[in-house]
């Protein structure tokens, strides 16, 4: 700890905390000692240790558990906001992730969905809806609407990797996106889906993409869970 910083004391130790547990070095389901061990051998205030283990509490990074102390929970996932798929940052992060295939069929375009992929609206388009998981934990539930005909890869394919691996193998290349992020409260059936209470906080994102030709290839609608998810931001001052 670094007395002399203006930085407080219990946010350096709960960002030291926050650093171990997603390099492994908490591992999940490790227990941290009791707050006045940790005060005691850490040369803090119970009040500084205390604070510090909430606000890890509330990012869903530590869960107290009556009778058995304070336990590491996994890692938040945390997605920058490039042209990405989940599945490619959830397995470079080491997550584990899998996918639960909900929905895999045509379906007429919706006006929002035939804007987005700029065909006619009610003409037939590809909707794959899917849950994400990573370590067997719900993560995200995904919808993607693609042109009809684009992609030849059927329900088993896409619960072995991700949406975008499956775009580039059918030699799309991809170029950009048009994205959006928001927040809202999770309805009663997102919320089973996701294994958290109704009305808790749920990250949405929608992503339009296009290929080297500028042609709308795919539009995807997700909600992210909130306690386990965040997307990083790079902002770059202009000259």
């Amino acid at each position: 700890m670094d007395r002399s910083s203006p930085v407080p004391l219990y946010y350096q130790l709960s960002q030291q905390l926050e650093a171990a547990i997603e390099q492994g070095g908490l591992a999940p389901g490790s227990l941290l000692g009791n707050e006045i061990d940790l005060a005691a051998r850490l040369g803090l205030s119970r009040p500084t240790v205390r604070q510090a283990i909430q606000s890890l509490v509330d990012k869903g990074l530590l869960v107290r558990r009556r009778g058995v102390g304070t336990q590491v929970l996994r890692s938040q996932v945390r997605r920058p906001l490039e042209l990405s798929s989940l599945y490619d940052d959830l397995e470079a992060a080491g997550q584990h992730p899998a996918t639960q295939v909900l929905r895999h069929e045509t379906e007429p375009a919706t006006a929002r969905v035939a804007a987005a992929l700029g065909v006619p609206e009610g003409s037939e388009v590809l909707l794959v809806e899917r849950l994400r998981l990573a370590h067997g934990e719900p993560m995200a539930h995904l919808r993607n609407h693609l042109p009809a005909g684009l992609l030849d890869a059927g329900p088993a394919r896409l619960e072995e990797t991700g949406l975008y691996r499956l775009i580039r193998a059918a030699g799309i290349t991809l170029h950009s996106a048009r994205q959006t992020v928001g927040a809202r409260a999770a309805t009663p059936e997102e919320g089973a889906r996701l294994a958290e209470p109704e009305g808790a906080p749920l990250l949405t994102m929608e992503r339009t993409t296009y290929d080297d030709t500028g042609r709308a290839v795919e539009f995807g609608s997700h909600v992210y869970r909130a306690s386990r998810y965040s997307f990083e931001f790079q902002l770059l001052v202009r000259p």
